[in-house]
């Protein structure tokens, strides 16, 4: 199965400036809080020094003492409340951002190419809307907070340590080679890998899918074995893939554990040593060695997040992959009339192995045509391509001299697709309607659930407010059609193409539905996909499909008379 492309470094940048384009406010808000909170907190540590200063002095008085300790209170107050909003304004950017990140994700994945969704590993997409989002939530969340607040922590106090004395700042650097080696170290390593445990996390996503959607078939043919091997094989890839990156971490936490302590016993070394020589007061010394055991607390917040940033930039990597085969929304004209015309018509699902080979086909406004031919002769291809769901390899297919493809990428649903698959999605009766068309009044949604048959409408207590799917009102195949039929009456195309959207339903709810289609078909062009030749009889002409071409059309009585194709299936269909 293919799996989605994942987003380059220069993409995720790109994506991460868009998303935070429209908060740059908030974001410049944030950073002065934090600041300020940084800044509150070293407060603090200069009032002590100050008593130690005063104590060694003798100048110390008990009211000079009583005032230190209301300013360390009260700036440990400040520092408490500064603390608490930044982290509450930054968490509420984080949630905005992951909100929009949400969006775009099932925009981008909606507006998947059908031919990318057929040939698309069902696990690799769920677990980039599911877990990876996931991820990037929490980074969002948690770890952006975290690090943007470590390292202006980080500055402010070097600064302060500067300010303090020149030379006691150059000796607090002492540690940071040691981090900057195994940062790097880190960094280079860990993208890989964290994007390699995302795919193995999608692979067995995938196998858990596909055990239980198929747990019958595989009882049947007992596959129970070879399935469980192959969920072992990817279980066991998953299981190396995060051993490498518990490896990559264990490399990284030890070191920067160490050069967090290093600072700190050279601050008091030099600065007994600056003491003992008369370079510097015990105030400095203090205040120094109390600022520079406060780069600890934010240089292990650094590190513990940027690991955790990392998996969420692989995982923001692979959401941004969604979109990568994405079309951009052509700009359409609109359509001179609704005649569809397919010229030299090539396409193919797999390269090399083509399904339809050249076909042309002009449909006019108002006609019946039914599509036949034995199975896999390319008839539900060839509907795909004339309602827009797919574009053709070569070729073109046209309505009103428009390609037909941008009317749908652009929303403009001027032919619809009715399968015998239809979705009833969690919402109400009025969501489920209004997807179609979301301006449309109420009641041009009842009405077009009367003119469906859908009679059971008016029996349910809040009508179009009633919700529908899990948790509410649970439709049977036939009321789900008619919804869904209704839907396709809502929306108002010109045309329908109908591949045998009554198939799988049994007899009794199969006469519901055809009903529902009788009425949905009026007033409009109709090209039927028909498996059952009794379909196309009625059909005002019939296109015969054969390996990917059409080979004859005409009316039923002609292409009987002409004893070719059609005439063969036709016998064949009456024994």
């Amino acid at each position: 199965m293919k799996r989605l492309p994942v987003a380059d470094r220069r993409e995720v940048r790109r994506a991460a400036a868009r998303l935070l384009r429209g908060e740059r406010r908030a974001l410049a808000v944030v950073l002065a809080l934090t600041v300020l909170t940084a800044a509150s907190g070293l407060a603090g540590p200069y009032l002590l020094g100050k008593v130690v200063g005063g104590v060694e002095a003798g100048t110390l008085t008990l009211s000079t003492v009583d005032l230190i300790a209301l300013g360390v209170l009260g700036s440990a107050v400040v520092h408490l409340v500064l603390v608490r909003c930044s982290a509450l304004l930054a968490a509420r950017l984080g949630e905005r951002v992951l909100a929009s990140l949400r969006e775009e994700a099932v925009a981008r994945t909606l507006a998947l190419p059908a031919r990318v969704v057929d040939r698309l590993s069902t696990g690799d997409l769920l677990s980039r809307v599911t877990s990876d989002i996931g991820v990037v939530g929490q980074a969002l969340r948690d770890a952006v907070p975290e690090v943007l607040t470590g390292v202006v922590h980080l500055v402010v106090i070097y600064a302060a340590l500067f300010w303090l004395d020149p030379v006691l700042g150059l000796v607090a650097l002492a540690g940071l080679p040691f981090v900057a080696w195994a940062l790097r170290w880190y960094l280079a390593r860990a993208r890989q890998a964290y994007l390699a445990e995302s795919e193995a996390g999608g692979d067995v996503a995938e196998i858990s899918a596909a055990v239980g959607e198929g747990s019958r078939t595989i009882e049947t043919y007992g596959l129970g074995n070879r399935l469980v091997a192959v969920a072992e094989a990817a279980i066991a890839r998953l299981f190396r893939t995060r051993m490498r990156t518990l490896r990559l971490r264990n490399v990284l936490f030890p070191v920067v554990s160490f050069a967090s302590t290093v600072p700190t016993a050279l601050v008091l070394l030099f600065g007994g040593l600056f003491y003992a020589a008369d370079a510097v007061g015990v105030e400095v010394v203090v205040t120094g060695a109390l600022y520079v055991w406060r780069l600890v607390e934010p240089l292990e917040r650094i590190m513990f997040w940027v690991e955790f940033l990392q998996r969420g930039g692989a995982s923001f990597a692979r959401v941004e992959g969604i979109g990568a085969d994405v079309e951009p929304v052509p700009e359409v004209g609109e359509p001179d009339g609704d005649r569809i015309e397919a010229s030299g018509v090539r396409y193919s699902y797999v390269d090399g192995h083509e399904v339809l080979h050249g076909v042309d086909l002009v449909v006019q406004p108002g006609e019946r045509l039914a599509i036949v031919g034995v199975s896999g002769a390319g008839k539900s291809t060839l509907g795909r391509l004339v309602a827009g769901v797919d574009r053709p390899a070569a070729g073109s297919v046209l309505v009103g001299g428009v390609p037909v493809a941008d009317l749908t990428a652009a929303g403009e649903q001027r032919i619809v697709l009715v399968t015998q698959e239809h979705h009833v999605f969690i919402g109400t009766v009025r969501d489920n309607l209004a997807m179609a068309a979301p301006d449309a009044p109420d009641g041009r949604l009842v009405e077009a659930l009367r003119t469906v048959g859908a009679s059971w409408f008016d029996d349910l207590p809040r009508g179009l407010d009633t919700p529908l799917g899990a948790g509410g009102l649970e439709l049977d195949p036939a009321q789900a059609q008619q919804l869904a039929l209704a839907r396709v009456e809502v929306a108002d195309p010109h045309t329908l193409v109908l591949d045998e959207a009554t198939s799988s339903l049994d007899p009794a709810t199969a006469r519901h539905a055809e009903r529902a289609i009788a009425a949905v078909r009026e007033r409009r062009t109709v090209i039927a996909i028909a498996h059952r030749l009794q379909t196309a009889r009625d059909a005002d002409r019939i296109a015969v499909v054969d390996a990917g071409r059409v080979v004859e059309l005409g009316s039923h009585d002609d292409l009987v008379a002409r004893d070719g194709t059609y005439a063969a299936l036709w016998r064949s269909w009456h024994g």
